[in-house]
């Protein structure tokens, strides 16, 4: 297993209680971290997702200021969802200030990773082990250099490092279609917080947004 902007300033997310504490997200302006290469920052929004409990930040994410996608006309009339982009592409950044614990109970250390989009293997050792297959694996910044899409293969190689080669340090994805643009957070039960955002989406001349849902809290129970 590998989850309309205008002005900004004050835009809170809803706020709810999952293990005792409160989270919440809202988009901020800020820069991207320096740590990450010159081209991925050119790539990147001027505002990032924050997600806090409390008052304690948990995250920053930055998105791509326009995702890139494979979508017909009629996709992008009728819907796009997270299968439109190609698997491997580099979706943004994040920054987590302490150790987190991913949705596979993984412990990631504290530190700056690109987010690349990748699907979870149709195999038997993952059958039943998250609700959806698609994620957003994170790779150490500093081995993540190149803007275009990786091979599978090659993602999950790098992104494992971050745990020593064990497994892929992942964001479990979830289907977020509300057409409210704000960020929010939304509890998925269990103990899983997801944060909300709608982040603009191209194909060519194309544009769209897409609804992102990222686990932020909570890991998959055995």
């Amino acid at each position: 297993m590998y989850a309309v902007l205008g002005s900004v300033s004050g835009v809170l997310a809803l706020i709810v209680i999952a293990a005792g504490a409160p989270y919440s997200a809202k988009l901020e302006r800020a820069k991207p971290p320096a740590s990450l290469s010159t081209a991925h920052r050119q790539l990147l929004a001027p505002e990032a997702l924050l997600v806090r409990v409390g008052e304690a930040p948990v995250m920053r994410i930055w998105f791509r200021a326009a995702i890139p996608v494979q979508a017909t006309e009629e996709q992008f009339r009728s819907g796009l969802t997270y299968r439109q982009i190609p698997e491997g592409t580099l979706i943004g950044a994040i920054e987590l200030p302490k150790v987190f614990i991913d949705y596979r109970k993984q412990r990631i250390p504290a530190g700056t990773y690109t987010l690349r989009f990748a699907i979870q293997p149709d195999t038997g050792d993952h059958t039943g082990t998250s609700p959806h297959p698609e994620f957003c694996l994170l790779s150490p910044a500093a081995e993540d250099t190149s803007t275009r899409a990786m091979a599978p293969k090659q993602l999950i190689e790098l992104s494992s490092r971050v745990n020593g080669g064990r497994h892929p340090a992942v964001l479990l994805l979830w289907p977020h279609n509300s057409p409210n643009g704000d960020a929010k957070v939304i509890d998925q039960g269990n103990g899983v917080v997801a944060a909300t955002v709608q982040r603009p989406v191209a194909a060519g001349t194309r544009r769209a947004q897409l609804g992102f849902a990222i686990t932020v809290a909570g890991w998959r129970k055995p």
